[in-house]
């Protein structure tokens, strides 16, 4: 063999490894240019004042010094009763929502409804209720029902809509079709199938998502009180608008441990259940 032919090979195999294409590497060079180009745009467009940039670690440190020493008197004089209402709307809104969000669900589900129609009607009301904030949705109710518990239970309730559906309608269509197969060679009737065949599928998940739910919305239900919707977020208003921010720690303080506790419950309750 000539030298000719052994160099040919050797040549072949001597090439550089690069990880991208010229193509992949252009694509990552423009979306990195449009990300720095949108965050330029962006702080130009919110008009950010530098002097208050500089001064904010200044007026933190004088917020904390404020809201010390807590006032943890101020608890049973004004925020027990609010903190009690926060947790009924909590529960009332997601209670409700459950009831709204099941024939929904059922209906976005292509499995369970085989009109395309009512899939995309389903999939409308499901899309509507996430994209509303549930402060938005709480201003809409109380300019109808006027401020109150009513108007943040109704709040939660339509706002969680879209989230319980959603994952019921995914939970359904992941079902498997051997017990419902079973069922309607049987001559089982519609209600028959859905609590024999498609109910013990889905209610481990159905549990979870109202759990996890019904955390989230007593999260959310703690803020409704700044629009008038009732709750916690009353006496937090009330205390900022006073400037009282011993108070006001007071009020935040009793939010997170409200917040960790509910989360903590959640969990054993579904260790417990699923």
């Amino acid at each position: 063999m000539t030298p000719a032919q052994h160099a040919a090979p050797l040549a072949a195999v001597d090439r550089e490894w690069r990880r991208f294409s010229p193509r992949e590497r252009f694509a990552r060079w423009l979306v990195y240019l449009v990300a720095v180009a949108a965050i330029v745009w962006s702080v130009r467009t919110i008009d950010v004042i530098p002097e208050f940039l500089a001064d904010a670690p200044t007026q933190i440190v004088d917020l904390f010094q404020r809201m010390w020493p807590v006032d943890v008197a101020h608890y049973r004089r004004g925020i027990h009763d609010v903190l009690i209402e926060t947790l009924h709307i909590a529960t009332l809104g997601t209670i409700l929502a459950l009831g709204l969000a099941v024939p929904v669900g059922l209906l976005a589900a292509r499995n369970i409804t085989r009109s395309r129609v009512a899939n995309q009607f389903a999939q409308l009301i499901l899309v509507s209720s996430r994209s509303v904030n549930s402060l938005v949705w709480a201003l809409v109710f109380v300019a109808v029902f006027g401020p109150g518990a009513l108007a943040g239970a109704l709040a939660i309730a339509f706002r969680s809509i879209g989230f319980v559906g959603k994952l019921l309608a995914e939970a359904l269509e992941e079902t498997q079709r051997g017990p419902i197969e079973a069922l309607e060679a049987a001559g089982a009737p519609w209600g028959s199938i859905m609590l024999k065949g498609y109910w013990p599928q889905v209610q481990p998940a159905f549990i979870g998502i109202a759990l996890f739910r019904w955390d989230i919305n007593v999260r959310e239900s703690a803020v409704l009180g700044l629009v008038g919707a009732g709750g916690i977020g009353v006496a937090l208003d009330d205390a900022m608008n006073f400037f009282q921010w011993d108070r006001v720690a007071m009020v935040l303080l009793t939010i997170l441990v409200v917040v960790v506790i509910a989360e903590i419950l959640v969990t054993w309750i579904r260790r417990r259940i699923i």
